[in-house]
């Protein structure tokens, strides 16, 4: 094997200054095994023999043919995919470790061995690997774009043919999609968990890398050796080499988010029951899958909400016994197994009455000022500064306006206390702007829109203290949620939301394991099935499998180590495994943190990057035609590419360290 090395450019960033020797890399080898490294945003499926078929293909800014490359702030999670291809045959008893990365400091980041449940306790863990499990794309998500009239707004790897103005060519069908039918990397589970595994004839096994780096990590190299060891035949060696800035990202992301999570899917995929009784050994198990359910999303920066349900007694109009942890930040601390990004730090956002299953709306004003009252009198004495709002209602029609703008009048003309909590509805921002004027919080689908419209709206609710929050996600104004999408795509998600100012991003579900939304739908064996919204109904010559909103992933970013449905696919830990989707979110997060630190010193220079890497996005898009703002034909203006956006992350860290 033959390992090039960088020399040290500017301190920190060799990788983008200085050319790698591309002519003499070549993928390491061991026996019948080919290696190689990315950052994961771009997507391997399994069925992809990069580098056995093109050495110099798989050079990139991470890898140099015989080294990881990466770098990083402190209190980050910096992440690498190592890709292992048996392009000739079966390899088995594969095992992956990376034990360290030693500082010239004498500091350690360790990779301690976790077994069990222990991989939910991330106390001296700075490293985690994960085995990736793969999902078929059978069809085309329906809710993340429309492909029917533009085949631009498909992500690439998808596209059929096109010409002009996005049209796709005649007589050209699903197979002639460039990943059809493909696997897909989408599970991160523990390697603990499955510590050998076998790679198959003509198939890849990603093994995904999160190293977190501590707050107190002094800045500068961090070495360490990653072993790949299989049954038979010599264990291979690759550098890893890790830069640590000097600066910190906050413990509280700059993006802010709100993911919701359903009680019952989640208690009858570990359980087997959806309800637990109180008292019972299911109810404490219950409460502790639910606990790492949020430390596995603090640890990736978001926020969770949920219907404030449980089998535990409380007063009505206080968040359950379950929630004071999580709200103080005490769940998120070192006595409950906690380290990363958020030590100690509150969950930070509360939503009562979740999509708008409130038990007093039939009431009359007065009973909304003593329950508003009384929510608000406990958040003051037991969480202030959590973001609390009440859900009015979801998704409303036209008539239900006039009852919204009502509601939120009730709240702000509330004289008690009450009156500070926060109206919120999913409508968009123009119109709460021209039909709710007391509405605190508009949160409007991500879809196509008219430009002025949205910025005329945006910026009024903003002169009158309001929040601006979006849901759900499209292209091509977002990168989109389904799996098929492309690995940058949740990053984009955070860029654009820091470019348009949303104070809030929040997605619809997490763990969506039962499909109610399709009369057919049922259970999902979310392991080995893509499609997870909408209906199955038939094959489509263009399409795929397809139905009425037949979406891949939507609704799911938490895969359960537990399922009592479809036992084979059970690995029996009490806590989550996250999809790459959230970790590709992560990434964009910890962006819009390099944004913000960046911003308050240069400003004009931060500005230039973000409108570099996301000219149009949300309702810059605009439409084609105001009189039916329904549609548009445009690609993404935003690059695909991973280190086109590694490279401005790298930029913004000189801007950030630049005195």
């Amino acid at each position: 094997m033959m390992t090039v090395a960088a020399p040290l450019v500017c301190g920190f960033l060799p990788f983008f200054f200085a050319a790698a020797p591309v002519q003499q890399s070549a993928p390491a080898r061991v026996n019948a095994l080919a290696l190689w490294a990315n950052s994961g945003e771009d997507k391997v499926t399994r069925e992809e023999l990069r580098a056995s078929r093109e050495p110099r293909s798989v050079i990139n800014a991470m890898w140099d043919g015989g080294k990881v490359s990466l770098f990083g702030a402190k209190n980050e999670v910096v992440s690498f995919n190592l890709v292992l291809e048996a392009p000739r045959e079966k390899v088995p008893g594969v095992k992956v470790t990376l034990e360290a990365l030693r500082g010239a400091s004498g500091r350690t980041l360790t990779g301690r061995k976790a077994f069990g449940n222990g991989v939910f306790d991330w106390r001296g863990r700075h490293i985690e690997l994960f085995l990736v499990r793969y999902l078929p794309i059978r069809g085309l998500s329906q809710l993340a774009y429309e492909n029917y009239y533009d085949e631009r707004h498909v992500p690439k790897r998808m596209r059929r043919p096109w010409k002009g103005n996005g049209k796709a060519e005649s007589g050209t069908g699903w197979k002639d999609r460039p990943d059809a039918d493909r696997y897909y990397p989408e599970i991160a589970v523990p390697l603990e968990l499955v510590p050998v595994f076998d790679i198959e004839a003509g198939q890849n096994q990603s093994i995904w890398v999160d190293i977190y780096i501590p707050r107190d990590a002094p800045p500068g190299t961090y070495q360490g050796t990653l072993l790949v060891e299989p049954k038979a035949g010599l264990a291979q060696k690759v550098a890893v080499q890790l830069q640590v800035h000097g600066f910190a990202l906050p413990e509280a992301p700059s993006a802010k988010t709100m993911l919701y999570i359903g009680y019952g899917d989640v208690n009858q995929r570990y359980l087997g029951n959806k309800w637990p009784d109180d008292g019972t050994p299911q109810a404490d198990s219950s409460r502790r899958i639910f606990d790492r359910h949020f430390q596995l999303a603090h640890r990736h920066k978001v926020a969770l909400i949920d219907g404030n349900n449980g089998p535990e007694a409380w007063s009505q109009d206080a968040p359950r016994p379950a929630w004071i942890p999580r709200l103080n930040g005490t769940l998120f601390s070192a006595a409950r197994g906690y380290d990363g990004p958020g030590l100690g730090v509150s969950n930070g956002v509360f939503c009562i009455g979740a999509y708008g299953e409130w038990a007093w709306k039939d009431k009359a004003e007065k009973d909304m000022h003593k329950h508003a009252d009384q929510w608000v009198s406990w958040f003051g004495k037991n969480a202030p500064g959590v973001e609390t709002f009440l859900y009015l209602i979801d998704e409303p029609p036209r008539e239900k306006f006039l009852q919204i703008e009502k509601w939120s009048s009730w709240l702000r003309h509330n004289p008690g206390v009450g009156k500070s909590l926060l109206s919120f509805a999913t409508v968009s921002a123009p119109v709460a702007a021209a039909e709710m004027p007391s509405l605190d919080i508009p949160c409007g689908c991500a879809a196509v829109g008219i430009a002025r419209k949205w910025d005329e709206a945006t910026a009024r609710l903003r002169a009158q203290g309001k929040r601006v929050w979006m849901y759900g996600t499209k292209r091509p104004v977002t990168g989109s949620f389904a799996i098929e999408d492309d690995g940058v795509a949740m990053r984009e998600l955070a860029w654009g939301q820091y470019k348009k100012k949303i104070d809030r991003w929040f997605y619809w579900e997490s763990t969506y394991y039962k499909n109610f939304q399709c009369a057919t739908g049922g259970e999902t064996d979310v392991f080995n099935q893509a499609q997870t919204f909408g209906c199955n109904e038939r094959l489509d010559p263009v399409n795929g499998r397809t139905g009425w909103n037949y979406s891949n992933g939507d609704g799911v970013l938490f895969y359960p180590g537990t399922d009592t449905v479809f036992p084979k696919s059970s690995l029996g830990v009490e806590g989550p495994f996250a999809s790459l989707r959230l970790k590709h979110w992560r990434r964009g997060i910890q962006d819009v943190d390099y944004l913000t630190l960046a911003a308050a010193k240069h400003p004009k220079e931060v500005q230039q990057i973000v409108d570099r890497l996301v000219p149009r996005v949300l309702w810059e898009v605009g439409v084609d035609d105001e009189k039916d703002p329904t549609y548009v034909h445009a690609d993404i203006s935003w690059s695909v590419d991973p280190q086109v956006w590694e490279k401005a992350r790298a930029e913004l860290a000189l801007l950030i360290e630049r005195r």
